[in-house]
């Protein structure tokens, strides 16, 4: 596992413990990796910070990386003579926007190398490390294009802070309408689902989310009153209200989005991955699962210092309430 101790890296190191599996995980050792894992340190950015990867044969290899291409070049090349299989964790975000609701892996994608050294917007540093795996790797390269990854350990903070938000009671602007449909993955199905298709040998792109419509607003913002216990209210609202007072969807609001976007994000064609077995955990046990590692936590989580913060301003959202009031 390049990474490993971070949200989706640890998710995948957790299910394949559970598995049984022997785990190596290579990281720069600014977080602990779970036990049970090699460790392996090294700093791939730097210049021989491949070292401890220099030796040693693996069956499968997972890579996470979101940042300059040429980090995945150089590693696949690596150990694309000592690895049988390597698992590039992209994106959807690599299909040409705006990506048609109903889009399959064969969507037009965005430009991308797998040779720039530099930090990139994130389609394209995606998509140039899946032509680095592809490059190295071949028919021997699996290409997860997840979308919204949800679950314990999220570091960008979007279930987080509705659960937070929800646990704090009272009225809660809920963006509407509730029975818009919402497309996500649990990131522990993401990771089992991964190394299932890995031992099985597939190859190539494929769509790694659920179902469009697998949940809705509605139920995921009940789910978490419920789970909370809280004696939250939802006030629903319409997105033109919610718009016209300057809220942006998806950061102001996480989860949420409208019009294209919401087309985009939550209404892809995951066929291609559900025919090849890919199964998603009910909304409940992601949101109650999620809860209780919240709860865990002797503060607020950490989160992704490259993405911005999510949540709505307290006074924002009380304005808004005010207009929305029953």
């Amino acid at each position: 596992m390049l990474g490993g101790t971070e949200f989706v890296g640890r998710a995948f190191v957790d299910e394949a413990l559970s598995l049984g599996h022997d785990v190596s995980v290579f990281n720069r050792g600014t977080h602990e990796p779970p036990d049970g894992v090699t460790a392996l340190r090294g700093d791939r950015t730097a210049p021989g910070g491949l070292a401890e990867i220099e030796r040693g044969e693996w069956d499968v290899v997972v890579d996470t990386w979101a940042w300059a291409p040429s980090a995945v070049r150089d590693a696949a090349r690596l150990l694309a003579d000592r690895a049988g299989h390597f698992v590039y964790v992209s994106t959807r975000s690599v299909y040409h926007y705006p990506t048609p609701p109903g889009a399959d892996e064969t969507a037009p994608l965005v430009e991308g190398s797998p040779d720039d050294d530099v930090a990139l917007e994130y389609a394209r540093a995606k998509m140039g490390g899946e032509l680095a795996a592809v490059a190295a790797f071949g028919d021997r390269a699996l290409l997860a294009r997840a979308g919204l990854i949800l679950g314990p350990h999220e570091n960008i903070g979007r279930l987080p802070w509705w659960l937070h938000r929800v646990a704090r009671g009272g009225p809660v602007l809920a963006p509407g309408p509730a029975d818009l449909g919402l497309q996500y993955i649990d990131a522990r199905d993401l990771a089992l689902w991964c190394l299932a298709a890995a031992e099985r040998g597939l190859s190539g792109p494929y769509n790694t989310v659920s179902p469009p419509a697998f949940t809705t607003m509605g139920e995921l913002l009940e789910t978490c009153v419920r789970v909370t216990g809280s004696d939250a209210r939802l006030q629903w609202a319409e997105p033109e209200t919610i718009l016209a007072a300057g809220v942006s969807a998806w950061t102001d609001l996480p989860i949420w989005l409208h019009g294209e976007t919401h087309g985009a994000m939550h209404q892809g064609d995951v066929s291609k991955a559900v025919a090849a077995g890919l199964r998603c955990r009910p909304v409940e046990e992601t949101v109650a699962d999620t809860w209780a590692w919240l709860r865990g936590l002797p503060g607020l989580p950490s989160t992704r210092a490259d993405r911005p913060p999510v949540g709505l301003d307290p006074e924002v959202e009380a304005k808004l309430l005010e207009q929305v009031r029953p």
